[in-house]
């Protein structure tokens, strides 16, 4: 099966990578037309062809790069991965979150759900099914994130509504798995949005001014966050690894 992998920065591949055999940047011979995106990788994913794409946080960044990998790529479905904030306190660090619905400010988007094989040892993460809440900034804080959960959502991100969008316009099936990040009673030190740019990088030398300015509570909250992103992606190349769409 041909798969379309989005997410928004090559780190939330990097468990997927770890996975993945015959890793390569692709080329024009093994695409319909090259990949107009930041970052992408041809891949094969236990059976599977895989295109990983990435270009960016946000809606519009994530349309983008799902548009330039179904432009490029022959795909048959269609996966928004990478990080999540939690709304739920049941949720926890590197917890996974299988999307039931992306729910965005005017839409909602159904999804599809990953088979589990029955040879999934226990000890592996088994996502939590819920809806998915879609917006277009980061929730820095923890009222922000019991306002975003009014409605039933149990996580939020930022790219899955651009993706699942581009997804039902080209009639593909669309299947959203993320992982935990931060957690539903956090408030974020850092002010992520303000480094935000247009482009859908992180400013990181604004960052890092930023965490300056307080340093004993912002930059501890840096390492904490790449640590757990590096768990995250971790987990989430796991279960891939072992299920299957």
């Amino acid at each position: 099966m041909n798969l379309l992998f989005v997410a928004s920065d090559p780190m939330e591949f990097r468990g997927l990578l770890a996975h993945a055999t015959a890793v390569r940047e692709a080329q024009s011979s093994e695409l319909k037309k090259p990949v107009m995106a930041r970052w992408s990788r041809l891949a094969k994913l236990g059976s599977d062809e895989v295109l990983f794409v990435a270009d960016g946080a946000g809606p519009d960044r994530a349309a983008a790069a799902t548009d330039a990998g179904v432009k490029s790529f022959d795909a048959q479905a269609i996966i928004s991965t990478g990080f999540c904030g939690a709304l739920s306190p049941e949720l926890g660090i590197a917890d996974l979150v299988s999307a039931t619905s992306i729910e965005a400010s005017d839409h909602t988007y159904m999804c599809a759900m990953c088979d589990r094989p029955p040879s999934l040892s226990p000890a592996r993460s088994v996502p939590h099914p819920g809806a998915i809440r879609s917006i277009p900034y980061i929730a820095q804080t923890a009222e922000q994130k019991r306002n975003l959960a009014a409605n039933g959502a149990i996580a939020v991100e930022m790219e899955a509504a651009g993706i699942a969008a581009r997804a039902e316009s080209y009639g593909l099936p669309l299947y959203c798995i993320r992982a935990v990040t931060d957690l539903a009673g956090e408030t974020l030190a850092n002010d992520f949005n303000k480094a935000l740019r247009l482009d859908g990088q992180f400013d990181t030398i604004l960052i890092l001014k930023g965490s300056l300015l307080h340093p004993l509570v912002r930059l501890p909250e840096l390492f904490r966050l790449r640590k757990r992103c590096m768990r995250a992606a971790h987990v989430l190349g796991d279960f891939f690894a072992y299920s299957r769409i």
